[in-house]
């Protein structure tokens, strides 16, 4: 009944009185065509007694997405007619089209002879926008699906790239002609230490889109001696980036439960921040101090760099929340604040007095 009205405009003698012949003739359109654009000026609604049209809406400059397919028996185009704006899609008939249009005046007059009609769109809108929010719920989480595979592919190869480089320069170095004996085992023990830094990295990017936290076995080991071989990697990294590293304070040698290749990763992860926020100045430092007390040892990494902005400062331990880098990721300092979690631990961020970042972090000693 709704549709027959629309689609007839009324009686017979309401048509005689307000309907002019050329505004309830049906419309041929050819396949392909567009009946109307987003944004265009609406003045009136189509039913479609023939065919079927897509209605559209555009996102971004050459990039549609399909609303609705309306079939013989639907209407379209009633929005901006009643709300008196634009059209808020675009239609177009994908196979040759049959429709009815009803031009504005005569939908408004329609409205006022039968509060049926009334109630019966109202009704059709609702369930409409029940359609339009169920297709645009699934829509944005399919897009945010393949953001989040883009930003963790761009993770892998963010990470992935310095233990690369530096396998590459160690192959370089066995396999010059020259290079002594002892040279070429130190390349050897190199690319096996990256290899194992590169199996890490894919290990952790595992754990991290694990829902449940990874079983950690942690050994009791000696924390300067484990960190020694670490601040050597550290150090040849800085200085290939023309960075300076400080050591006001001696390694402590004091006995801590953890895992040394992940213990590397939150070290690696910090740098790499403060190495990114220091691109470009030659006079870049990063300074990395330990102090202890009879519960816990603290690792302490300061850069003098721009520091934090204060707004992001709350969430810098979320995934993919990052700043001051162009291809950054977000995922360096979740990563940290997981591991050491796991390791029983705690991290913090602020920054210093001077402006730039601290990131300061503690392991327990039992």
């Amino acid at each position: 009944m709704l549709l027959k009205i629309l689609s007839l405009g009324g009686s017979s003698a309401y048509r005689s009185r307000h309907c002019s012949a050329n505004s309830l003739k049906p419309r041929e359109v050819p396949a392909g065509q567009r009946i109307f654009d987003e944004g265009a000026v609406a003045d009136g609604l189509f039913v479609v007694l023939d065919g079927v049209v897509e209605i559209t809406v555009q996102s971004s400059p050459g990039r549609e997405h399909l609303l609705s397919r309306d079939q013989p028996g639907d209407y379209f185009g009633e929005m901006a007619v009643f709300d008196g704006g634009t059209r808020s899609a675009s239609a177009t008939a994908i196979t040759h089209c049959v429709l009815n249009f009803v031009s504005t005046n005569h939908v408004h007059m329609l409205l006022d002879r039968s509060p049926f009609l009334a109630a019966s769109l109202v009704r059709d809108a609702s369930l409409r926008m029940r359609e339009f929010n169920r297709r645009f719920l699934l829509e944005s989480l399919r897009a945010e699906r393949l953001t989040l595979v883009e930003r963790l592919a761009k993770t892998i190869v963010h990470d992935f790239r310095n233990p690369l480089n530096v396998i590459g320069l160690a192959a370089d170095l066995a396999v010059e002609e020259r290079a002594t004996l002892a040279a070429r085992r130190a390349a050897r023990d190199r690319v096996h230490k990256q290899a194992e830094v590169l199996n890490s990295l894919m290990q952790e990017l595992l754990d991290f889109t694990r829902i449940t936290p990874a079983n950690v076995v942690l050994a009791q080991l000696n924390y300067g001696a484990v960190m020694r071989p670490l601040m050597v990697e550290l150090q040849e990294e800085a200085s290939r980036r023309g960075v300076i590293v400080d050591l006001p304070s001696e390694l402590p040698e004091t006995s801590v439960r953890l895992d040394p290749l992940r213990l590397f990763r939150v070290l690696s992860n910090l740098f790499q921040n403060a190495f990114d926020a220091l691109s470009g100045r030659s006079d870049g430092r990063v300074t990395l101090r330990f102090t202890t007390d009879d519960d816990e040892v603290i690792t302490e990494v300061e850069d003098n760099g721009p520091g934090i902005p204060s707004v992001l400062m709350p969430h810098v331990f979320e995934p993919f929340v990052t700043f001051g880098k162009a291809h950054g990721t977000g995922l360096g300092l979740a990563i940290c604040e997981r591991i050491v979690t796991e390791h029983g631990g705690r991290i913090t961020a602020s920054n210093a007095s001077s402006g730039g970042a601290v990131v300061r972090f503690s392991l327990p000693r039992r």
